[in-house]
């Protein structure tokens, strides 16, 4: 990733991990290179501040929302706040890399000094022209782009290895042309080579696309057979694409690229076209701006001692604004709030066993009212206070079921419902009725289902006009029975299914867990009240 956190500020360039980005606030994208945008993504939802045309391919290819990107014009200089009040501002100024289609530098001046942000570009002498680089404005840091920073690398000036290109293909002119291109940038190479020998040039309908937007020459197409250059993906290029590409008509590839690359066919061709500076073209550039401090973007390749006969005097570290101070400690707040609630929803749902009350209106939940009570009274185990139990909140009943989903930080963020797949439990007073059923038909077998009599609909014997029945096995009605079309009863329940209903009603919440088993459900309530029973006795002993 070649991007960087520029210290003292709340400035990030090219750097999107938001984990790490501290207290970063205001996000700038150079240019649309895969190496600049790793992290960058859909899901991005900060400010984020680049030229018009990598807006328009930020949200065509990596889809970001458009609500989130800020596209500012190259060569403008742009005021933008550093602070949540408007106290502290800096400008902004965007100036042309000559590096792909949208790449920029980026001017910024404020309380922190002039910073110039190189990201990728290839230095040409009229970029000192710019009125924001004028003669006589101090730089006091440089973050330079160091590719090929080296003095023992030799790379020819774009002129020149154009010129190379053209001779090449001079040279085989009954071949087609493989150009081996990464997804953006040297649209101009192909611009030129298509004028130079008269033909057109074949592309992939992505690249058509952006060299539209770019507004070059009519020189390109979609139809395969149209032209003798075609652009393709560099990875294409290689030994067993070279012999298929040959039995149908003589073909060279040329990578116009300054890597070092092993050519594994005879007829790929290296030529050092870069979109980088070279080294000499890196010296001229420092001399001419004469900055305090210059650091390298590439990491792993240092190059400051190249230049320490073009450096200025280094200045002392301006104070950081109080206001812009507390601006970057919330805003890191804010975004670690926002990374530990991505990673919570993103996290696997657990499946389990609805049980819900069949009455719509029946005891609804009060966060507002009964949320101060329901955290001073604790579920009570014992049977006989069931019935003098309040509704409870499906959120509360969660947390005692999956103490280890629900932990603090979580209490009042995660909502919980019967579409989450979870074990919702309303404890109802005798005489409302209770449904059973599984939340996931996948999660439980057949065999359990026919253990524990789950999808069986359980209501009350109650008459529109008069009281339920309560407390007889005639009270419990069987929905999967066929019932008389005149009559609302049902046929009674099983002696199996009514015990195990009332072991439902009567067991302590604790006692259901996501992994659901009516073997190890019988096993626990038959330990509980073996529990219980010896507790009673030892109590009569004592009595």
């Amino acid at each position: 990733m070649n991007g960087a956190l520029i210290p003292h500020t709340p400035i990030a360039v090219d750097f999107w991990s938001l984990r790490r980005a501290g207290s970063a606030r205001l996000f700038f994208l150079s240019h649309m290179h895969s190496d600049h945008t790793v992290g960058l993504s859909s899901t991005w939802a900060q400010p984020l501040y680049c030229s018009p045309i990598t807006a328009h391919l930020l949200h065509r290819r990596l889809q970001v929302s458009k609500q989130w990107i800020r596209a500012l014009e190259v060569g403008e200089s742009h005021v933008l706040p550093l602070d949540e009040i408007g106290q502290e501002t800096m400008t902004v100024t965007l100036i042309d890399a000559n590096h792909c289609p949208g790449s920029v530098m980026f001017l910024f001046e404020g309380y922190f000094g002039t910073i110039l942000y190189t990201g990728d570009f290839r230095y040409t002498p009229s970029m000192l022209k710019e009125p924001a680089l004028r003669v006589g404005k101090q730089i006091h840091i440089l973050y330079l782009d160091n590719t090929n920073c080296n003095p023992a690398l030799v790379v020819p000036s774009q002129q020149e290895a154009t010129r190379q290109i053209i001779e090449l293909i001079r040279k085989h002119p009954q071949h087609n042309i493989k150009i081996g291109l990464y997804s953006l940038g040297k649209e101009s190479l192909l611009e030129q080579l298509a004028l130079e020998f008269r033909t057109w040039v074949v592309l992939r309908p992505r690249r058509l696309e952006l060299v539209q937007l770019l507004g070059l020459a009519d020189v390109f197409t979609v139809e395969e057979n149209a032209g003798r250059i075609h652009a393709v993906d560099h990875n294409e290029i290689c030994h067993s694409a070279m012999l298929h590409w040959n039995q149908t008509h003589p073909t060279i590839a040329i990578l116009p690229t300054s890597r070092k690359i092993h050519s594994t066919h005879p007829d790929i061709h290296i030529i050092p076209y870069s979109d980088h500076s070279s080294y000499s073209e890196l010296r001229a550039f420092v001399a001419a701006l004469n900055p305090c401090q210059v650091i390298p973007i590439v990491s792993g390749q240092p190059c400051r001692h190249y230049f320490q006969d073009s450096l200025s005097p280094m200045l002392s570290m301006p104070l950081i604004p109080d206001s812009v101070r507390q601006y970057m400690s919330s805003s890191s707040r804010k975004q670690r709030f926002l990374w530990l609630l991505e990673r919570r929803l993103k996290k696997p749902r657990t499946q389990g066993v609805v049980f819900e009350s069949l009455e719509e209106n029946a005891d609804q939940c009060q966060p507002d009212r009964d949320s101060k009570e329901l955290k001073e009274e604790n579920l009570s185990p014992w049977p006989r206070d069931l019935e003098k139990q309040p509704p409870l909140c499906s959120l509360q009943i969660k947390k005692q079921l999956l103490p280890d989903f629900c932990d603090k930080e979580w209490d009042k963020l995660v909502p919980f419902s019967k579409s989450q797949g979870m074990i919702t439990l309303v404890t109802a007073p005798v005489g409302l009725s209770v449904q059973l059923r599984p939340t996931d038909e996948e999660v439980i077998l057949p065999k359990t289902v026919e253990e524990t009599g789950i999808g069986l609909h359980l209501v009350s014997t109650r008459d529109s006009d008069g009281p339920a029945t309560i407390g007889t096995q005639s009270a419990w009605m069987s929905q999967d029975v066929p019932q008389p079309p005149s009559s609302r009863a049902a046929p009674l329940l099983t002696t199996e299914f009514t015990g195990l209903a009332l072991k439902y009603l009567l067991t302590p919440v604790n006692f259901f867990h996501t992994e659901f088993c009516s073997r190890r459900f019988d096993q626990q309530v038959e330990k509980y009240h073996t529990t219980l029973a010896a507790v009673g006795v030892q109590n009569d002993s004592l009595v």
